[in-house]
């Protein structure tokens, strides 16, 4: 009888072989035609494809001053396979001036995948970063000895002067996350951390350059591969101008020494930052070579924070300089006019409702209030606002159009100024204050938002650009740090006017009251400067002791800066802001300060302001 079973089985073992035959027959094919897997394993037996890196940009002040540059660095480089017991750990460690300990540690480091997820033992990785130039000069002497060790040549970063921390950033090490967002980058490589070195990261670092290198078999270096046909040369970053003027950086961060707070000024016409400081700062230069990490972790551990730039990150109450806006939008709205007159009984009093103010005539009108900083004035200006139900139907109706009348002066988001990490402040509308009292509010309820407290919030970059505004107006262009960049124009974002809702003509109103505060109302110490100030103060209630704020212009009538000061604890407007904005304005204007103003400026400066001890 015929056997199927061992019939069919013979089928089953000849299909099994044939299936078999058929994958090696593919993978084969797959291997010689269709994978390059073994010829760049070849290559890296055969080349050594040495990066060059690109001078990365200098940055300039806008007057040619040299603020950053570069200095030659050198790091060592390993192809672990090639160096692996083929020299002498000991005579290598006494030769950089390391330990063992710190060789091992190295060396653990690199083979960390998670930390260096791009480690092979066939290609070059970075073993230690920035040698000084007199170990670089060492390590030369005796690089035959340690084979598959390799300098490569880089720069790092110096910063001429202790100004502008803020503003300049530093440049470090590529984290992970710097390299899983761009593939530009490799392990070692460096990248812009803080400020400008950070937005302005890709036109900065340039493009890599490439040498191609031939080795023998035994993975010793013989020289370029046919003459360099396949080398690519690196591309320069390109250079930066910023707007900045160094010595008025340097004049703002002298007056804010042992203060908290920030001066900004602006060119109105261009929105050009001239100067931005924030208080407490730091040195630059802490931030450059191998101690950037310890000195990075110390000032992290401040508890002053002085890596917070509080010109563009601190969101204070921008108090009574707030009040040019809300005289702008009352006029726009037709809630007054310029002969409007409001009473002032030392504040504003209604329905058992009191918000305090300084003694000054009574009743006025709008620029005399502007002049002597009248809250019972914008008190009522906001009262009748709200609640004028014939022109908005009801309080949230109102309330969103004067929030519109605020975002178009440039409150409530970031600006946009070409800098990480700006902060938007706080504009409220009318769903924050229905969330806040289940519909159930009106204009008394929020009357302290007409005085710039409450529950609004501005950066100081926010009320310089208000002051900005102001000067032009009724228009500003995005704030930004940067002038020129080279070869590249600007983003249009800082060449385009950005209009206010509020017309010229209320600009004017406001300007004239701006100009009378400073002629004899309470930003008085500047009616002596000859070339027209304009300025209004602000004393931003705070738990402890009041802010101190600033913000004007000048000249009136041909604007060439804009200014806030911002001095946490400060107190009344006048004992910081007035004084100091004064003297921003004169050093620019002017190109130095008087004899009495240089005294000035040193009393200021040497005053420091009592801020206790807790975590800020």
């Amino acid at each position: 009888m015929k056997n199927y079973g061992l019939e069919y089985r013979k089928y089953v073992v000849a299909a099994v072989a044939l299936i078999i035959v058929t994958a090696y027959i593919l993978r084969l094919f797959s291997l010689q035609l269709m994978s390059d897997d073994y010829k760049h394993n070849a290559d890296n037996n055969a080349f050594l494809n040495k990066i060059d890196y690109p001078a990365r940009g200098i940055i300039t002040d806008r007057n040619g001053e040299l603020l950053v540059y570069n200095q030659p660095s050198y790091d060592i480089m390993v192809v672990e396979n090639e160096a692996r017991n083929h020299f002498d750990t000991l005579e290598f460690c006494q030769t950089l001036n390391i330990t063992r300990d710190d060789f091992d540690r190295q060396l653990k480091a690199m083979r960390d995948k998670r930390r260096n997820p791009g480690y092979s033992p066939y290609t070059q990785q970075l073993f230690i970063s920035q040698l000084s130039d007199h170990d670089f000069s060492v390590f030369q002497e005796k690089a035959y000895r340690f084979p598959g060790f390799y300098v490569q040549r880089r720069s790092v970063r110096q910063y001429e002067y202790p100004y502008a921390a803020h503003v300049l950033g530093d440049v470090a090490e590529v984290s992970e996350a710097d390299i899983e967002a761009d593939d530009y980058y490799l392990p070692g490589d460096y990248i812009g951390k803080l400020g400008v070195e950070r937005f302005y990261e890709k036109q900065l670092r340039g493009e890599k350059g490439v040498q191609v290198l031939l080795r023998d078999a035994h993975g010793r270096i013989q020289g370029s591969y046919k003459n360099g046909a396949y080398d690519r040369k690196p591309v320069p970053g390109k250079n930066l101008t910023l707007a900045l003027d160094k010595d008025l950086q340097a004049l703002a961060e002298r007056l804010l020494e042992g203060k908290i707070g920030s001066i900004v000024a602006i060119e109105p016409k261009t929105g050009e930052v001239l100067c931005m400081a924030s208080s407490p700062s730091y040195d630059p230069r802490m931030m450059v070579g191998r101690q950037r990490s310890q000195s990075h972790r110390e000032l992290s551990q401040d508890p002053w924070k002085p890596l917070l730039n509080r010109s563009i990150m601190g969101q204070y109450p921008p108090g009574s300089t707030f009040k040019t806006t809300q005289g702008l939008t009352f006029l726009s709205e037709g809630i007054i006019t310029e002969q409007t007159p409001y009473p002032c009984y030392h504040g504003f009093v209604y329905k058992g409702l009191r918000v305090g103010c300084h003694g000054h005539g009574s009743p006025l009108s709008l620029v005399p209030a502007i002049s002597t900083s009248c809250n019972g004035f914008f008190c009522w200006g906001l009262y009748h606002m709200l609640g004028n139900t014939t022109k908005y139907g009801n309080v949230q109706t109102a309330m969103n159009t004067w929030r519109d009348y605020m975002v178009s002066m440039g409150f409530g988001y970031p600006l946009g100024v070409d800098l990480p990490g700006e902060k938007r402040g706080l504009i409220p509308n009318a769903q924050f204050y229905d969330n806040a009292y289940k519909g159930e509010w009106s204009g008394l309820t929020v009357i302290s938002i007409a005085i710039g407290q409450g529950e609004v919030n501005a950066t100081p970059l926010q009320i310089a650009n208000l002051g900005a505004t102001i000067a032009n107006r009724g228009y500003f262009i995005t704030p930004h740090v940067v002038k020129e960049i080279q070869g590249e124009p600007l983003d249009t974002l800082y060449t385009t006017q950005r209009k206010s809702m509020a017309p010229k003509w209320a600009y004017e109103l406001v300007v004239r009251g701006m100009r009378s505060a400073a002629l004899g109302g309470t930003c008085k110490a500047l009616g002596h400067y000859d070339f027209m100030p304009c300025g209004k103060t602000g004393t931003a209630q705070n738990k402890g002791h009041d802010h101190s704020v600033f913000m004007g212009f000048a000249p009136m009538d041909n604007p060439q800066i804009a200014v806030a000061v911002y001095v946490e604890n400060g107190g009344w407007g006048a004992t910081y802001g007035v004084p100091i904005g004064g003297l921003i304005m004169e050093k620019f204007i002017k190109g130095e300060l008087s004899e009495a103003s240089e005294h000035r400026a040193t009393e200021i400066q040497n005053r420091r302001i009592n801020y206790g001890t807790g975590d800020r």
